[in-house]
């Protein structure tokens, strides 16, 4: 489970010693970093233990290294992250959310395909509930799980149902953390994870299975650069 994550040692507190920085804007963007050399004395260990730090903050984007140039911050984490997952779990939910683009703008496309008048009314009650629950003000992690897991059914592959209960937990956890940066920003940001769900919604409707996809990739492509973008 992502919210239970150990750390694993020396790597991870170098890594969130940085990635805390660069949120703080200690490091800020197109900045470079500190050598490894100059990070190795810092924390009193060898290059080999930051190069592995280092390596997981380029692999999440965070970072860029170039030939000749050293290393420099890529991007900066919304810093309110911090206030609802540990920074450790931040490559989990990266990884997350790549596998979901991947998988459920596959979904969707069938769902457009395939779905019969019962399933494209169960994705639009669970879009209404969604709509009450951004009116009250709540978070609904499980309510957005059950929107994508409606539109999973919709494909009529079991596939694809499997895999998403399959990593439910993942899945909800992050989006806890997505609704709650929601939240704490304004109204227009929910409305437009909202409307974004509302594109899949009408794509389905009108078999568009094109647009259906690209909705949905569209849709998880900005939760995740609403999450880790500037």
């Amino acid at each position: 489970m992502m919210n239970e994550r150990k750390s694993t040692g020396l790597p991870d507190k170098i890594y969130g010693d940085i990635l805390n920085r660069i949120m703080e804007g200690e490091y800020k963007e197109g900045e470079r970093l500190p050598t490894e050399h100059a990070l190795a004395e810092r924390f009193e260990t060898s290059r080999p233990t930051v190069r592995e730090a280092l390596a997981r903050l380029r692999a999440d984007g965070i970072i860029v290294t170039r030939h000749g140039s050293g290393t420099t911050v890529a991007r900066r984490p919304d810093p309110d992250v911090r206030r609802f997952a540990p920074l450790e779990t931040l490559s989990d939910i990266r990884r997350c959310y790549e596998f979901r683009i991947v998988t459920e703008a596959g979904a969707a496309t069938l769902a457009a395909e395939k779905a019969e008048p019962e399933d494209i009314a169960e994705i639009q009650r669970a879009w209404d509930e969604l709509e009450r629950i951004v009116e009250t003000q709540g978070i609904g992690a499980k309510d957005d799980f059950s929107f994508h897991l409606a539109v999973a059914r919709a494909s009529k592959n079991p596939f694809f149902i499997t895999v998403m209960s399959f990593i439910e937990e993942q899945i909800v956890f992050s989006m806890n953390l997505s609704r709650n940066l929601s939240l704490v920003k304004t109204l227009e940001r929910q409305r437009l994870v909202q409307a974004e769900h509302l594109a899949v919604l009408e794509a389905i409707r009108r078999k568009d299975s094109l647009g259906a996809g690209r909705a949905m990739q569209t849709h998880l492509e900005n939760a995740l650069e609403r999450m880790f973008g500037s």
